[in-house]
């Protein structure tokens, strides 16, 4: 047990240090710039502590929401208003937002997320991930667990995600600042106000891709 236990530790202070010297070296090469992403290595490693980072009793939990229609709905709406900012509503991370980290958001419909196990997925959405974009989701007053267990019946849909669906959680996403002031002028024009100003030209939109 001792043994075993101190292989473990040896094993991570050895990933640590590989990941401060490789990170040392990217930043010396990037400075604090977001706009280059990590090389293949800071992100193996990375990926690879964040693995042994997870207690093992939370990568070995079981989804408690019985995998239904109904589950992967709410997960879908609650991935549509709280998520797609950033991760877009087909999990590609191909949002103004998710492109403008370090590292990248995800496209969550490949390997590197679905070969996550259920309990790791959870995990990660309770407790963020440090020193990325990823915020900590849980025991706050918006997401309690059956959510975030939804998220990840969701998660596992998004390889599978239809347009249909996508086209359903962009009435979904949350709007900009320029969209709650239409909202506003076209409430008072038909209220008796003036008529709603003409929209600018362009206009930045949110959920991303999709």
């Amino acid at each position: 047990m001792l043994r075993t236990a101190f292989r473990v530790v040896v094993g991570l202070l050895a990933i640590v240090g590989a990941i401060a010297v490789v990170g040392g070296a990217s930043f010396a090469a990037r400075g604090i710039s977001a706009k280059t992403p990590p090389g293949r290595l800071e992100t193996v490693m990375a990926r690879r502590l964040r693995s042994r980072a997870i207690p093992r009793a939370a990568r070995e939990q079981q989804n408690p929401i019985p995998a239904s229609a109904d589950a992967i709905k709410g997960g879908m709406e609650h991935f549509a208003d709280h998520c797609a900012v950033c991760h877009a509503n087909d999990g590609s991370g191909d949002t103004e937002m998710g492109r403008g980290m370090s590292p990248r958001a995800p496209d969550m419909r490949q390997a590197a997320t679905q070969n996550l196990t259920d309990g790791e997925l959870f995990y990660i959405i309770e407790n963020g991930v440090r020193l990325t974009g990823m915020p900590a989701w849980g025991g706050g007053s918006e997401h309690d667990a059956d959510d975030n267990w939804r998220l990840v019946r969701f998660i596992r849909h998004l390889p599978k995600v239809t347009q249909p669906e996508i086209e359903t959680m962009k009435g979904l996403n949350p709007k900009s600042p320029e969209e709650y002031r239409q909202d506003e002028e076209t409430h008072r024009f038909l209220q008796g106000g003036a008529a709603p100003k003409t929209p600018p030209p362009h206009q930045h939109t949110h959920g991303g891709k999709g």
